[in-house]
């Protein structure tokens, strides 16, 4: 992951519905080249996420990453153990998607609002949040691209159709989603671009058991590349 990244800030923001909720804001050294909204896992907007986000800010991104639990339970940052993802289950499941767009909708227009009228928008999400970046693809007519990685139930969705261009990245050894649904996805969709790894579910987070070093490089080559031509 690049390093060099400012120090991050915490934002407010504001939904559609009225519900407020935290996001930190992560600024490159240089001007912009555009923005990003990274979507969290069901683990909160913890070190991960907060790395993730550090990193796209040294790739010239505005990046911002919303607290989706917020709606739930604020200040939500777990672990990888066994009790922190019956917890991040439970808090999800809580959480409905069409809430979760609302406050993703509020991060789009927060990172739209410091770009400039002319500035693009795309996003980032993984795991669950990247279920919510196919969503917010199909949802949101405010995005540039759309970049989920291993998006738990994006074949369940497979049938929406999306309104910006997206790259989905899968892991081959995925427990959590069968490939029958991924070639679906590719069916439904042969405008969209879908990459394999030989990887499980989680192989971006080297936080996790399941990290795949040469998958999380490989995807993050090919995401950074697919950012330049859609974002900037």
């Amino acid at each position: 992951m690049s390093l060099g990244a400012a120090m991050q800030e915490r934002l407010e923001l504001i939904a559609a519905d009225g519900h407020r909720l935290a996001a930190n804001l992560a600024l490159p050294k240089t001007k912009a080249r555009g923005a990003l909204v990274v979507v969290q896992e069901i683990f909160g907007v913890n070190s991960h996420i907060r790395a993730v986000a550090d990193g796209f800010a040294a790739d010239g991104y505005l990046v911002v990453a919303p607290a989706l639990f917020d709606r739930v339970e604020r200040s939500v940052e777990f672990g990888y153990d066994a009790a922190d993802i019956q917890r991040g289950r439970a808090l999800k499941d809580a959480c409905p998607a069409d809430k979760a767009l609302l406050d993703i909708q509020a991060a789009v227009a927060c990172a739209r609002s410091r770009l400039g009228p002319t500035g693009r928008v795309g996003i980032v999400g993984y795991c669950w949040g990247g279920l919510l970046c196919w969503l917010a693809a199909c949802e949101l007519d405010s995005l540039a691209a759309s970049v989920p990685y291993y998006g738990g139930g994006m074949p369940e969705h497979a049938a929406r159709v999306p309104r910006c261009p997206v790259l989905a990245h899968f892991g081959e050894r995925d427990a959590f989603i069968p490939l029958a649904g991924v070639d679906e996805l590719r069916r439904l969709h042969p405008g969209i671009t879908v990459q394999l790894y030989a990887a499980g579910h989680g192989f971006n987070c080297d936080q996790r058991g399941s990290y795949d070093a040469p998958s999380a490089n490989l995807a993050r080559q090919r995401t950074l590349a697919f950012l330049r031509e859609h974002v900037g």
